[in-house]
């Protein structure tokens, strides 16, 4: 097996003590952090697989330092929080968070969603390891597959919908015209099409966005057109 390193972040001793026993006895190596300042630092100088924040915590909490990570390294990250309400996953998600646990929990329940996130990162990996996955952020296209995922869970789209996300992906970082993605996917010349594309585009982000109203995946720019980030 090969040897993942984890990060395990929270002020409380007795917490960190017992994730780092479980995960050292699935043979992970584990480095500790008691507030999002020292998790950073670790991060800089370490090569890590996936990353455990408490949100709350001294100095820095988890959300911000998710956020500050987010901006430089792909690496999952699981949000441990005494709050179960929705708003607060919601809001730790779209923070950049991969998964969400709330105390207390079982600690094994723990370690199997840190092997599923490590599991997901080393196998997809980069774009460049894997010519037929695009990725952006969690969100996920493998082209051989014909599958789309987010956060690892595969998401039913329809052929046409399909084939919308693989061209807007295939062009990551580019603004598409609705006439453009009309005739890259309907292989006939766009003639008043700006609904039919924007009905789907619709439909595209009730499936994949945690907040359609608010997409991390789908940007539109305005009186231009729509256009997905290399690293949403």
């Amino acid at each position: 097996m090969n040897m993942y390193n984890v990060l395990v972040c929270d002020d409380d001793k007795a917490i960190l003590d017992s994730i780092e026993i479980y995960l050292r006895n699935e043979g992970y190596n584990v480095f500790r952090a008691t507030n999002g300042i020292e998790a950073l630092e670790i991060a800089e100088r370490e090569e890590l697989h996936c990353i455990v924040l408490d949100i709350m915590m001294p100095k820095m909490d988890g959300m911000t330092a998710t956020m500050k990570l987010r901006d430089k390294k792909n690496i999952p990250i699981i949000l441990l929080s005494a709050k179960s309400e929705d708003t607060d996953k919601i809001a730790g998600l779209s923070f950049g968070a991969d998964d969400y646990v709330t105390k207390p929990f079982n600690p094994l329940e723990l370690v199997a969603r840190v092997k599923s996130q490590i599991r997901r990162y080393t196998n997809l990996g980069s774009m460049e390891k894997h010519e037929n996955i695009l990725q952006s952020g969690g969100l996920v296209i493998d082209k051989s597959a014909k599958t789309v995922s987010v956060d690892g869970e595969l998401i039913k789209v329809t052929a046409t919908e399909y084939k919308i996300l693989e061209y807007l992906m295939e062009n990551m970082g580019c603004v598409l015209s609705t006439n453009q993605i009309y005739e890259a996917v309907w292989h006939e010349e766009a003639f008043a099409t700006e609904k039919t594309v924007t009905v789907h585009i619709r439909r595209i982000r009730e499936k994949i966005e945690i907040n359609p109203k608010e997409p991390k995946y789908i940007k539109v720019v305005w009186g231009i057109g729509y256009k997905i980030d290399k690293n949403s």
